[in-house]
């Protein structure tokens, strides 16, 4: 894997996810540069005697408390230590170097006035493979301070870590990576908690599974249009150009091209001038997901790129102002309306598998019931109920939480945006539609199955029934749980392959 380098432009999203998943990363001279002219603000700053947040004063409720000049690096330390609580299951590895690549990206961009050896620290951490241990829940979103926190006390030889597979205290994860404790100087402390790196870097990896999954999306639809005989006149450009959405746009096309070549083209094939609207606007509810996720995508390269340190140094005047652009509000309202835009595909799904159900009992009985015999190996039908129990799961889901922080710190801190928990929500809501989407793929395959032919397939859909009739023949356990888990991974595949074409 090739090593990703950071300058002074504009960081793209596909940089923090490669770094996420192993990447090795360098800083270019530029942004060595713009880290050293930010320090020496700070520097000047430090001189001059005046009372500035988090560097001459102390933190939280204790900003007005002037620090003894002799304890200024100490309460850098004391920030480290104090501000990392934390609990819960740990995040995986590939969310935690995407939290440690936001802030290294973050100092890059001249804002934060933290030594170079910070930003040097974390290029040795990242690239020796040494990743923090931190728990789900820590932040309410105003700044990631308690997982942050986690990071800074491995950098300095504390807390703990994983390296090689084994969990480490951060000391023992140093000396055997050949690391150097990092040595903290005043305001270092709090640069490096003040990042949302969790919510920015899962952010970057939950934008990315929802645009994959809006293509799986398509294929699906189109393939239960295809096992109900739908009416695939909802895609033709001529919608498209009457509400130029890009989202509309791209669903109607990829709908096209999965369709293309399909008995559904032939004249007089569809089985109704007009369907259920579950099928008529799958182009404006999955393109609705597809804006959503694009603007989520454009908030989280926003915040990546962004100057969001508290104070935050300003070059002009060679001054630190108080600010409040660690708060990403709108990152947290855009992952809250993505998991709305999810819901509504998710609802789709579900009203089309009612569709689907009674389709495929009248392909299997002709509409005469029969009680006899062994149950088919069907295992859409067996997954009915269990969708629809996941959709009202996705539909709890659906709901805000970037208004549900109360008040902490004496009153100070009396606003907050839960960024990490709308970003992970709506992780879990992908996760919900993916189980609903797989089941529509098994109850249309059946469908079709039992056709006294199976007719021509879409070039899409084909190749979407065949990997998920191949990944069931390979299955030697039949149970329904694993021919979900089965099909569902084809499903996410079947959305890669069509963001690649």
């Amino acid at each position: 894997m090739d090593t990703v380098v950071i300058d002074v432009a504009r960081v793209p999203l596909t940089d923090l996810l490669s770094i996420a998943r192993g990447a090795s990363v360098g800083l270019a001279d530029g942004a060595r540069e713009r880290i050293a002219s930010g320090r020496r603000v700070v520097d000047g700053v430090l001189a001059s005697g005046r009372a500035v947040y988090g560097l001459t004063t102390g933190v939280g409720h204790l900003r007005d408390v002037r620090v003894p000049d002799g304890e200024l690096i100490g309460q850098q330390y004391m920030i480290v230590m104090t501000h990392s609580g934390g609990f819960g299951p740990l995040l995986p590895t590939e969310v935690v170097r995407a939290a440690m690549a936001v802030r290294l990206v973050g100092l890059t961009r001249g804002g934060s006035g933290a030594s170079p050896a910070v930003a040097e620290s974390l290029v040795g951490l990242l690239n020796a493979g040494v990743h923090p241990l931190l728990p789900r829940t820590s932040s309410v979103g105003a700044g990631d301070l308690g997982a942050m926190a986690l990071v800074a006390q491995v950098a300095i030889g504390a807390g703990r870590a994983e390296y090689l597979g084994e969990l480490l205290s951060g000391g023992e994860a140093l000396a055997r990576a050949g690391i150097a404790p990092l040595v903290l100087q005043a305001k270092d402390g709090l640069a490096m908690v003040s990042a949302n790196g969790v919510s920015v870097g899962q952010g970057a990896l939950v934008a990315e599974r929802a645009g994959v999954l809006a293509d799986a999306a398509e294929l699906v639809a189109a393939l239960s249009m295809e096992a109900t005989r739908g009416n695939p006149s909802v895609a033709l450009p001529v919608v498209a150009e009457g509400k130029p959405f890009p989202g509309l746009a791209e669903s109607c096309r990829q709908l096209r091209e999965a369709l293309s070549g399909s008995y559904l083209l032939g004249s007089g094939v569809p089985a109704s001038v007009q369907d259920p609207l579950s099928y008529r606007v799958v182009p404006q509810v999955h393109g609705a997901f597809r804006d959503t996720t694009a603007f989520v995508a454009q908030t989280v390269e926003t915040e990546l790129n962004s100057q969001a340190d508290n104070p935050l140094v300003s070059p002009s005047d060679g001054t630190l102002v108080s600010n409040g652009n660690f708060h990403p509000v709108l990152l947290a309202v855009a992952f809250d309306a993505l998991r709305v835009a999810i819901a509504h595909v998710g609802q789709l799904s579900d009203r089309r598998l009612g569709h689907l159900w009674a389709a495929f009992f009248e392909a299997m009985s002709g509409g005469s019931p029969s009680f006899e015999g062994p149950p088919p190996d069907l295992p859409g039908m067996h997954l009915r109920y269990a969708a629809a129990a996941a959709y009202a799961e996705l539909r709890q889901l659906a709901a805000p939480v970037s208004l549900d922080v109360g008040v902490l710190d004496q009153g100070v801190e009396d606003h907050s945006t839960a960024a990490p928990l709308s970003v992970r929500k709506a992780d879990e809501a992908l996760d919900l539609l993916a189980d609903i989407l797989t089941i529509e793929l098994l109850l249309a395959a059946d469908i079709l199955d039992l056709r006294p032919e199976l007719p021509t397939l879409g070039a899409g859909t084909a190749v979407l029934y065949g990997s998920a009739r191949g990944a069931i023949a390979a299955l030697s356990d039949r149970s329904t749980d694993a021919v979900h888990a089965a099909v569902r991974a084809t499903l996410s595949a079947s959305g890669v392959r069509s963001r690649r074409r």
